[in-house]
């Protein structure tokens, strides 16, 4: 007879009538495509992170090309950013026909190493794209830093970090506050703040913000709401390249319950990670994930690297027959057919870290629906695994 375990996903959005009640609010309105609500919920995420401006579009990758294009970035040019990070985040950057340029992670980590950075400079380098990985800040002030010494703008992809926060001059500030230059965020299921799909970039920069919306829609000269509106008969034109970048009213009425509830979900995540810390501390060769001193994570995921002994693929193969799903350590563009062939990209560093990462990193189980129980499975059976050889 086969034995029935505790099934545990890795992921779990937190969505109940309440988003519900939002989608079909809106879709009794009659108005579903971007409208009013995408107005609301961008002037509440503006507010929650602190930024002047905020702008919603379809997704973070629509996000970071928008950046991008933004800042200039466009044929020649490189971009300095990482291959250890989900595809998106290089993608982008050839969206601009431009060059990512990939340097490896901090050793005790999963983000940036910011001492990295400067040889991987050239007169071809127009931004630096970092990386909030895993919901965990990167060393922002260290990247500002050399960012400013170079004269170059800085674009934070922080697909993961809606809610985590830095230390900045002795204030506890949201990733999304303008440090750098551009934040990019993403509100696929997978993340804390979920609107089926659906991404947003904030920034203090008015112009930005402008072009941010014309493109979005089409560079349209007119929006659709605005000529709804209208009194007068109105005819838009369409002055330079733009694309369909938009969200919807339906999403923006589901993010915006979200967002409502976002600093619970934050607290129960949090407390969630400091409860596999409890559990797994002290398991030989396990490296557990840390905050510095000046970040506070989101906890989007809680990923450990495995002891050296270790087969990924059987471990996870081990808690997925006992019901736990995982997620290897995040992939790395750079060993992708799509960047195979010399031309699509630049390697400056050693990648060592990057790889090992990818190929000793498991994601465990971490929603805010989990409880005390939940975790003690997880542990113990990550536990009994690697205590069997695995």
């Amino acid at each position: 007879m086969t034995r029935a375990f505790r099934k545990i996903p890795v992921a779990r959005p937190v969505l109940d009538e309440r988003e519900a009640e939002a989608a079909r609010r809106v879709i009794l309105s009659g108005w579903v495509t971007q409208g009013p609500e995408v107005a609301v919920f961008e002037k509440d995420f503006a507010g929650f992170t602190g930024a002047p401006y905020a702008c919603a579009v379809s997704n973070c990758t629509t996000a970071l090309h928008l950046a991008l294009r933004a800042v200039g970035v466009g044929p020649g040019h490189e971009v300095i950013t990482v291959s250890h990070s989900f595809i998106a985040t290089a993608n982008a950057i050839r969206y601009c026909d431009a060059v990512p340029v990939f340097v490896d992670i901090e050793a005790d980590g999963f983000n940036i190493d910011p001492d990295l950075i400067e040889a991987a400079i050239t007169p071809a380098t127009k931004a630096i794209l970092c990386v909030h990985q895993l919901g965990m800040p990167c060393d922002l002030k260290r990247i500002l830093a050399i960012a400013a010494r170079h004269g170059l703008p800085v674009i934070e992809d922080a697909a993961c970090a809606t809610g985590s926060e830095i230390l900045f001059d002795g204030k506890w500030e949201k990733i999304g506050k303008p440090h750098g230059d551009i934040a990019c965020f993403s509100f696929h299921p997978r993340k804390v703040v979920t609107t089926g799909d659906g991404g947003m970039l904030t920034t203090a920069n008015p112009e930005y913000d402008a072009k941010f919306r014309l493109w979005r829609q089409h560079s349209m000269s007119v929006s659709d709401t605005v000529r709804h509106g209208s009194r007068d008969v109105v005819f838009e034109a369409y002055p330079e390249l733009g694309y369909n970048y938009r969200m919807t009213d339906m999403q923006a009425a589901v993010g915006r319950e979200q967002l409502a509830r976002l600093s619970e979900i934050i607290a129960q995540r949090r407390a969630l990670a400091a409860g596999y810390r409890h559990r797994l501390e002290g398991v030989s060769g396990l490296c557990l994930p840390k905050e510095p001193a000046w970040a506070r994570s989101n906890w989007q995921s809680y990923c450990v690297k495995l002891p050296a002994r270790s087969d990924q693929p059987a471990v996870m193969q081990a808690l997925l027959d006992r019901g736990v799903s995982t997620r290897r350590g995040i992939m790395n563009a750079h060993l992708e057919p799509a960047y195979s062939d010399g031309a699509s990209s630049r390697i400056a560093s050693g990648m060592e870290r990057s790889v090992a990462a990818q190929e000793h990193a498991i994601i465990l189980p971490l929603y805010a629906q989990m409880d005390d129980a939940d975790l003690d499975y997880v542990a113990d059976t990550l536990k009994d695994i690697l205590s069997a050889g695995g």
